[in-house]
């Protein structure tokens, strides 16, 4: 189970990478997509399915998912999956499968929610904790203080100044994602973006084309932050300060990916700044202010 779309796509293609060679037929089924071809596809013989957890629970409802001879179920980001829009699905979802089923969570960060569904399902799972290497190992944080006006600006210096092998620019808003995304082309730079109100299969394409290296720079919604692996992104923008910890690593953690390293910079106006201390604080981490020039060394 994860919690996006485009994680079902690139979970389901790693899966059927792995099990190539041991004819594990694996099955993708998100919302958005044709119920009718999930219906067709689960008359043969399916060994795993990545799934968004709405899909799966609308066809165990519909008697088409058979779950009663499910031995695992493995909860990507799990703190999304266990949000106040996800959780009552997946507790339906858990009541199809047998008692004796195992239950695997993953995620970068653990709050209440995830401890109080651990209690409750997984009264005695084993914890493994990888937090030091898993958070913000080998990216470098900068902040710049600016005016909100000012962004665009600090934007287009950082674009001439920087190396960017690929870069993600994160926004808090649909409508800031799409505004811009039009001032970025603007100033003359090829720009794709992504969110969640696009139709899917254009967020596949996009996702797809981005991933291939089609296009440098790309703006997005948080829709972006979970689990999205693409090893050329060396820089990522917060162009809007996120508000919580949690965000902040999902966000800075999309470059530095596969061992290499990364930059993360972020643009901070007045009002973000007790955030700022904050996420800090709660990361144990470093945010430092941007210097005049940044050494290509320590993010290329």
């Amino acid at each position: 189970l994860v919690p996006t779309r485009e994680l079902a796509l690139q979970t389901s293609s790693v899966v059927k990478e792995l099990g190539k060679h041991m004819n594990v037929q694996c099955m993708v089924s998100t919302g958005g997509t044709s119920l009718r071809e999930d219906i067709m596809r689960l008359y043969n013989e399916v060994h795993i399915v990545v799934a968004t957890p709405g899909r799966v629970l609308d066809l165990a409802n519909k008697s088409v998912c058979d779950l009663k001879s499910c031995q695992m179920v493995v909860m990507d980001e799990a703190d999304k999956l266990l949000c106040p829009e996800f959780q009552p699905i997946i507790e339906d979802l858990l009541k199809f499968l047998p008692t004796d089923r195992q239950i695997l969570m993953y995620s970068a960060t653990f709050p209440m929610s995830i401890m109080e569904f651990k209690n409750k399902y997984m009264p005695e799972a084993h914890e493994i904790n990888l937090m030091d290497e898993l958070t913000l190992k080998g990216v470098t944080q900068f902040y710049a203080f600016v005016e909100e006006r000012q962004k665009v600006h600090c934007l287009n210096t950082l674009f001439s100044k920087l190396q960017i092998n690929q870069a993600i620019i994160f926004c808090n808003s649909v409508t800031r994602v799409e505004l811009l995304a039009k001032k970025i082309t603007e100033l003359g730079y090829s720009c794709f973006f992504i969110h969640s109100r696009m139709y899917q299969s254009h967020r596949n394409r996009v996702f797809h084309d981005f991933r291939n290296g089609a296009c440098r720079c790309l703006v997005s919604s948080d829709l972006f932050t979970r689990g999205i692996d693409i090893e050329s992104v060396n820089v990522v923008i917060n162009f809007d300060f996120p508000k919580n910890s949690e965000t902040y690593l999902h966000r800075i953690g999309r470059s530095g990916r596969f061992g290499h390293l990364g930059l993360g910079i972020n643009f901070v106006t007045y009002e973000d700044r007790f955030n700022l201390y904050r996420i800090e604080k709660e990361l144990g981490t470093e945010i430092q202010p941007i210097p005049p020039q940044i050494d290509p060394a320590i993010y290329t």
